[in-house]
């Protein structure tokens, strides 16, 4: 396979560190004080500006400089990141991830409409100095020409340019601390021909005459910090250097002082005499060395980036090992050599080692997902003009990676149906003594071999009688039917159906509750619904952890066997004689509970006679319980999921196949199916009797 193309790898990159701006910005719009929060943003605006020049992107590194320049006041704390402010910034963000995507389709005009708004808020009284600017310096009033400052020595490590940071910045941010003396150290520089052209090889020797605390001087540095040696030492009260001219003889050879801001910046070559002594200063400050070498080896355990696809294929080849691994056990087992199964025990316990690293390095933490919907509510909020909190947790529940992909769509449906059906607006909670804010939880937590996702809302909670009155109006109902509210509620999943009484943006139209069941039970999955009148409504979502490999229950239908997946088995009792002579009841007394169940005989129209003794599994999918008889229970069984064909998509019973050791096939049950044809035929017993 071919490497991965270096533009790519960097829109890759891009994309997290947008999840992380994306992700500050928006807790900045909560925590306003905080500077952590503000530096995070920085660091990630100054990754991307300085990757975007590296890879060629100069539009995305030009708007990304104006950005941070338009947003540098926020840093220095001069004025308040405001929830306007943030909103700009978002959508600064947002065109920035165009001019990376899809450069082509970008409009520089609204590009230039978002930085005037940006500049329009963080605005100051009187016009900032221009930055680069190559003039002379404005001479110094007597007052500043002693002043107390700071000795900088500046050494850079060599690969700093390569990762998209440029001293000459750093020093040009420095100088608006106040007026500064730059000299290189040149002692560093090879010989032309050993000479890397990316590679940094000065230093600098920097006295800055400026009353700042340290601080000062390390936010100029801070995202470079891992990546630099910097010792500082307190000026005593000094003169301070006279402005220099914008070249200057030294040695009969001009030297370009460059001036960067209103302060003069002079970068004056040393005399080769004198290089060492700047580097002989003290440096009673120096920043200690191990806790740098200990972020380096940080960096040094970074993950290593690997496509998808070759995960997938990975995943493939250790369920045909699994398989292939259950067909030599079944060998061994009906052999009587020993070694043979010796080495079958080892094989067994090295494949099962292996396929649980592999989907290991497939599962994501959910947190990844949930960070996409801040921007989501925060932007519903503002459009539906609800007042909303989002709280998450759980972030650090993991769950497959193809779930993490297929679990999007479904999440953002169900938040968007709780800000805009189920949030009041502000009068309406005023009026009901609630808070102004509405609240949605999202949540995520592990059970057993499942992973519960919970989306959560504190609004008015369903219209039960709203619900049934449109079932009723498109004739999914008759008129005075007995229906429980559990029952009513499930309506919601009926394809084009929809309370809403107006069409909006938004809802209305019937497409969304629909889709998320479709793409949840796709995922072998299931989803609760309750709610309190007034209070709120909660969706519960209980996924597999992984769509791959599976612990399965193997059992025996007549001649045929199938797979029940584990995680819905409660337990296993067996059927009595008394269930057995009351075949029209489909009710199991277990320990006073009430279970219903069904004949997997009758199901799979099985032939031959049934076993004397049957068994029940007892599967449950959310608070639902419902037995399957079954003529024999197997055991465990390690089950590689495979899909049906398209030629199979009208068996609903089923979701998938597996390969037994024996090379036959097993096909695996389908719980939620199951449970509803339980419900079903339970139902239709009730109108019977009721008849």
């Amino acid at each position: 396979m071919s490497a991965m193309d270096p533009t790519e790898v960097f829109r890759q990159e891009a994309s997290e560190l947008f999840e992380v701006l994306e992700g500050a910005l928006l807790d900045l719009g909560q925590r306003p004080d905080d500077r952590e929060l503000v530096d995070s943003a920085f660091r990630a605006l100054h990754t991307i500006k300085g990757s975007g020049a590296m890879f060629g992107f100069d539009k995305v590194a030009s708007f990304t400089h104006e950005f941070e320049t338009a947003f540098d006041r926020v840093r220095k704390g001069e004025i308040k990141p405001t929830q306007e402010l943030i909103s700009v910034a978002l959508a600064a963000k947002d065109y920035i991830r165009a001019l990376i995507e899809d450069p082509q389709s970008t409009d520089d005009i609204i590009g230039e409409a978002i930085l005037d708004d940006l500049r329009r808020f963080v605005s100051a009284d009187q016009p900032a100095a221009p930055v680069a600017a190559i003039a002379e310096a404005p001479p110094l009033s007597p007052a500043e020409s002693k002043q107390a400052g700071w000795h900088l020595y500046l050494e850079f490590e060599s690969h700093i340019l390569r990762n998209g940071s440029n001293p000459l910045d750093l020093l040009e941010d420095l100088c608006k601390l106040g007026p500064c003396f730059v000299v290189p150290i040149t002692d560093g520089i090879p010989f032309l021909d050993e000479m890397e052209p990316e590679d940094c090889y000065l230093k600098w020797d920097v006295k800055l005459h400026a009353a700042c605390d340290k601080d000062a001087i390390d936010d100029v540095f801070m995202f470079v910090q891992d990546e630099m040696k910097l010792t500082l030492s307190p000026l005593e009260q000094v003169e301070a250097p006279a402005p220099a001219p914008l070249f200057q003889l030294l040695d009969e050879e001009p030297v370009a002082a460059v001036e960067m801001a209103a302060p003069a910046i002079e970068a004056v070559a040393a005399p080769a005499a004198e290089q060492p002594a700047a580097k002989a200063e003290p440096k009673p400050e120096a920043r200690p060395e191990p806790r740098a070498e200990a972020k380096r080896e940080e960096r040094g355990i970074a993950t290593v980036r690997v496509q998808a696809e070759r995960l997938d294929e990975l995943m493939d080849r250790v369920g045909e090992l699994v398989i292939a691994q259950a067909r030599l056990t079944q060998l061994a087992a009906s052999g009587s050599d020993l070694s043979i199964k010796m080495i079958a025990e080892e094989i067994e316990r090295l494949a099962s080692s292996l396929r649980d690293t592999t989907m290991g390095a497939r599962m994501v933490p959910i947190g990844s997902l949930f960070g996409r919907f801040r921007r989501l509510v925060h932007d519903l909020s503002r459009d539906l003009s609800k007042p909303v909190e989002f709280v998450t947790s759980g972030e650090d529940t993991e769950l497959d990676k193809t779930m993490i992909e297929c679990l999007a769509d479904p999440l953002v449906h169900l938040i968007r149906n709780a800000i805009d059906h189920g949030i009041e607006d502000t009068a309406t909670r005023a009026a009901n003594g609630k808070t102004e804010q509405g609240r949605i939880e999202l949540a995520a937590v592990h059970s057993g071999a499942q992973v519960l996702v919970t989306v959560k809302d504190n609004g008015g909670g369903l219209n039960t009688a709203r619900i049934r009155a449109k079932a009723e109006e498109q004739g999914l109902i008759a008129p005075g039917a007995v229906l429980s509210d559990h029952e009513i509620h499930q309506f919601l999943f009926h394809p084009g159906f929809s309370t809403a009484q107006t069409i909006s943006a938004l809802s209305g139209r019937g497409v969304g509750m629909d889709v998320v069941k479709r793409t949840i039970e796709n995922m072998r999955g299931s989803i609760d619904l309750s709610t309190r009148s007034g209070q709120g409504t909660t969706v519960t979502l209980r996924l597999p952890l992984t769509l791959a490999i599976i612990e399965g229950l193997l059992i025996r239908v007549g001649e045929g066997r199938y797979i029940i997946p584990l995680s819905a088995v409660e337990e296993c009792v067996e059927l009595t004689a008394e269930d057995e002579r009351s075949r029209g009841r489909n009710f199991l007394n277990v320990r006073g509970n009430l279970v219903p169940f069904l004949r997997l005989r009758e199901l799979m129209a099985a032939s031959g006679v049934p076993d004397r003794h049957q068994k029940t599994i007892i599967i449950s999918t959310g608070e639902t319980r419902v037995g399957l008889v079954a003529d024999q229970i197997i055991g465990n069984h390690q089950t590689v999921i495979k899909s049906l064909s398209k030629l199979h998509s009208d068996v609903t019973i089923f979701s998938g196949a597996t390969i037994l050791g024996d090379g036959t096939a097993a096909l695996i049950l389908d719980v939620a199916q199951l449970v509803s044809l339980a419900q079903s035929k339970v139902e239709k017993q009730h109108i019977n009797e009721a008849a």
